[in-house]
């Protein structure tokens, strides 16, 4: 049976429920949000929990998603890009018995962070080998959250195998676990260690630069790399994220039909983690049991119908340099497990619209405005410092249009940062819808707007701007069997645990479409 309760922070789940449920044998938390409202006046905070109990004699039930080992394929599917959803379509075909071959252009979970080490101390980028490309993809450096919108009876499982690779047991039946970017890495290398010790190839360091059609160009054959080796299978997973750039252009070239999308484009802003806790938790502001305090702002500007808000906030957390282009500047933000940083961080993003913000006869128009904000704050970056450092401001100045020369606060970026004009890196209409948005979130948030806190730009790759289309039914790409588009470089999903339910999707639909288990 399930039990609501709201409790003080600091009091006992187990003690609570006695009080209700006298003769429970185990509980199990489905759900924990805290509710802090009040304490300005007066009052505690409180979780509010739902938890599972079982009595004697029952057990917790967990679904069963009767797998069986089907008939092998007549070629191993080749899974292009080796990030959640790759990973996740490459596990559930093994659950059935299928192998899968896996290319990725990147290194291995253990090797990237040497690369990306370098990149963040002195500039040195590894195009083939940074934040977004390797095995993990983005996602390992990116917070290790686990929220998602998306529904699907396949997030189960998905939560499920984590735990299997070494997440905390509750990530099984938790709302919205965190992972920590710390542990993820641990977590990724058990995953694909298991996926080669049963008959999957990894080859990493191998970007695939070609397709291979039939005659016709109505079947996907195989794949080709950088080094000219040729792959064969008549499945080919396209998972290769939402910075492979090259890849939009190959296949628009190809004449696989994409499309544009809307995405968001912003900046970072970075707090004192101590800020944030106070204003969100007034004098219980570090405790243990609180933890680092999160927020959720959003704002929508009615005159001109574009939305700015909060995303992939980090508690306790880093903010990151994780360009893919030696001549570009990007930032993202992660949280270690413990999310005991001195700062806290979010992306503050504005709506980009389609054909609006970018010309719609040019498909690939939403790459190009992404890469001219990355190359204009690189440009900005170099002039007045090495280029390695990311332009910032304090969010007083910005708001306000001052412009100062006085030292900038330190902020957690491994990579530095710079003082640097927006104005010269952002659009017009970014930098307005960001203003208002800033000026409505200090009335929610104590201290928002100050000279302690930092706007470091530019947040670019929130997700892509392009959309490779699919059959809804079959997965595949329109006009182009047995290729399937899949996760976020797709247009398909947005964080790691979408992305792994879309790469689970699509090894469904592979094993659907060959007749190896039945059509719903």
């Amino acid at each position: 049976m399930k039990v609501q309760l709201n409790i003080d922070f600091e009091a006992s789940v187990e003690k609570a429920l006695k009080n209700i449920v006298q003769d429970f044998v185990d509980f199990r938390v489905r759900s924990k949000s805290l509710d802090a409202r009040g304490i300005n006046r007066g009052k505690r905070p409180k979780y509010n929990y739902t938890v599972e109990v079982i009595r004697a004699g029952e057990k917790f039930e967990f679904p069963d998603d009767e797998i069986k080992e089907v008939s092998p394929l007549q070629s191993k599917p080749i899974i292009v890009g080796a990030g959640p959803s790759g990973l996740f379509c490459a596990l559930r075909l093994l659950d059935y018995g299928i192998p899968s071959i896996i290319i990725e252009r990147g290194k291995a979970a253990s090797e990237r962070m040497r690369d990306i080490s370098k990149y963040w101390r002195y500039g040195t980028l590894n195009p083939e080998s940074n934040v977004c490309f390797g095995e993990g993809g983005a996602g390992l450096f990116s917070d290790g959250k686990l929220v998602t919108r998306v529904k699907s009876p396949f997030i189960g499982y998905v939560m499920r195998r984590l735990v299997d690779f070494g997440a905390d047991v509750d990530t099984a039946y938790l709302s919205n676990p965190h992972l920590g970017s710390d542990r993820l890495r641990k977590i990724i290398t058990l995953l694909s260690s298991y996926l080669k010790d049963n008959g999957c190839e990894v080859h990493y360091q191998s970007r695939v630069k070609e397709l291979l059609f039939s005659d016709d160009k109505s079947q996907v054959i195989g794949v080709k790399t950088a080094d000219d080796s040729q792959f064969k299978s008549n499945h080919v997973v396209l998972a290769t994220g939402h910075s492979a750039h090259e890849m939009y252009e190959y296949l628009l070239e190809q004449g696989v039909e994409l499309k544009q999308k809307d995405f968001a484009v912003g900046v970072r802003v970075e707090h004192p983690r101590s800020t944030i806790d106070c204003s969100q938790f007034g004098k219980f502001a570090g405790n243990e049991s609180l933890g680092s305090a999160r927020y959720r702002l959003s704002y929508n500007n009615e005159n001109s119908e574009r939305g700015t808000y909060s995303f992939c906030m980090c508690p306790g957390g880093y903010v990151l340099s994780t360009s893919t282009i030696e001549d570009g500047i990007v930032t993202n933000g992660m949280s270690n497990y413990k999310q005991n940083s001195k700062w806290s961080n979010s992306a503050m993003i504005v709506t980009v619209k389609a054909g609006k913000d970018f010309p719609s006869d040019d498909i690939l128009a939403g790459l190009k405005f992404q890469t001219e904000i990355e190359k204009k704050a690189f440009e900005v970056s170099k002039r007045v410092a090495t280029g390695r450092e990311l332009p910032a401001d304090t969010i007083g100045n910005f708001v306000e249009g001052i412009v100062s020369s006085d030292p900038l606060p330190v902020s957690s970026s491994p990579s530095h940062v710079v003082r640097a004009d927006m104005t010269e890196i952002l659009p017009p209409f970014i930098i307005t819808e960001l203003k208002k948005a800033f000026r409505h979130f200090d009335q929610k948030i104590d201290g928002f707007i100050s000279q302690d806190a930092l706007l470091i730009g530019p947040e670019t790759r929130t997700s892509s701007p392009i959309t490779i289309v699919r059959d809804k039914d079959t997965f595949e790409s329109v006009g182009v069997r047995g290729l399937y588009p899949c996760g976020e470089g797709a247009g398909y999903a947005g964080g790691i645990t979408s992305s792994a339910v879309d790469g689970v999707n699509v090894a469904m639909s592979i094993m659907r479409n060959e007749g190896r288990i039945e059509k719903v």
